[in-house]
């Protein structure tokens, strides 16, 4: 069907989704609260055909949450896909976002090799870009932070990053798809929904602009020159094999600063602790405690990541 064809409900987004999702082989696995943003995605992926799996996971944090699997399955049976549920167990605490986001990752990426999926679709929009670059420049992240959220990133691909909120609103109401609303959302006890609710709205009365577009425009510049001081950083001190402790003391602040993050992996260092393995490679220090159960020692030279429980 013509992509200019003004009957047909998803013409104005269906070329902007292929040029997304370009590369990306079917089935897929779709993440789907049940949301206006990742119904939307769910409806361009079977519009697209990439045969998408539905993927609800209820983290356990609301009591109704798991209630909401039936209506993402009712939605999965409408447009003709499948729908597979996952439980995953969030205890309330301390980072109960983060937590939740790490749990949910994890959780899609089961459903991905399980399915035989070729990569796992989130649905942020450029609105949630935007509110990620304010989280980050809140938590005092470095440039890599401040280019917010890759489109792409191992598995995790994220086609609506050049859509806004909304347009999936658009997309749901045109195909009269049903949405859920997560009362979550409006909770501003919650740093995302209260940059979402209080702080990005007071800074547009102040700029008297949408930032959005501005926020997410910088996010792809700083995307594209967080990448390739990466593959510099990489190149410069591959990791402790074949090279010392030494040659990475050796090198420029923002490449050893780089390069020791490339090695590291996930969970992604704070700047607190790159700052301390740095300090390890120079041997300032003999070794040094890290997030996730890890920790960092030189040794004749050398330096050594040991993961433990």
């Amino acid at each position: 069907m013509s992509t200019d064809d003004s009957s047909d409900p998803l013409s104005r987004y269906r070329a902007r989704f292929a040029s997304a999702t370009r590369g990306v082989d079917a089935p897929v696995v779709v993440g789907c609260s049940g949301g206006a943003d990742s119904v939307a995605l769910l409806a361009l992926s079977v519009d697209a055909g990439l045969a998408p799996v539905a993927v609800h996971v209820d983290h356990g944090i609301r009591p109704e949450s798991r209630h909401e699997h039936a209506a993402v399955a009712a939605l999965a049976a409408r447009l003709g896909t499948r729908c597979d549920a996952r439980a995953v167990c969030v205890a309330s605490g301390a980072n109960l976002e983060a937590r939740a986001r790490d749990a949910r990752y994890r959780a899609l990426e089961h459903a991905r090799r399980a399915h035989g999926a070729s990569a796992v679709l989130v649905a942020h929009t450029a609105d949630d870009q935007a509110e990620t670059v304010l989280l980050n420049v809140l938590r005092g992240a470095a440039a890599s932070g401040l280019a917010g959220m890759p489109a792409a990133r191992g598995s995790v691909v994220r086609p609506l990053l050049g859509f806004r909120r909304s347009e999936t609103g658009e997309v749901c109401a045109a195909l009269g798809l049903p949405v859920l609303h997560d009362p979550m959302n409006d909770d501003d006890s919650f740093r995302r929904v209260a940059v979402r609710r209080r702080v990005l709205p007071l800074l547009e009365r102040v700029a008297g602009r949408d930032l959005v577009p501005v926020l997410a425009r910088q996010a792809a510049i700083l995307r594209d020159e967080s990448d390739y001081l990466d593959e510099l950083g990489r190149a410069a001190w591959p990791g402790p094999e074949g090279t010392t402790a030494r040659d990475l003391a050796a090198l420029p602040p923002v490449l050893a600063r780089r390069a020791v993050r490339q090695w590291l992996g996930t969970p992604p260092p704070s700047g607190a602790e790159v700052a301390r393995v740095l300090e390890v490679a120079s041997g300032a220090r003999r070794s040094t405690e890290l997030a996730g159960c890890r920790t960092v020692r030189r040794s004749s030279g050398r330096l050594s990541l040991e993961r433990h429980d």
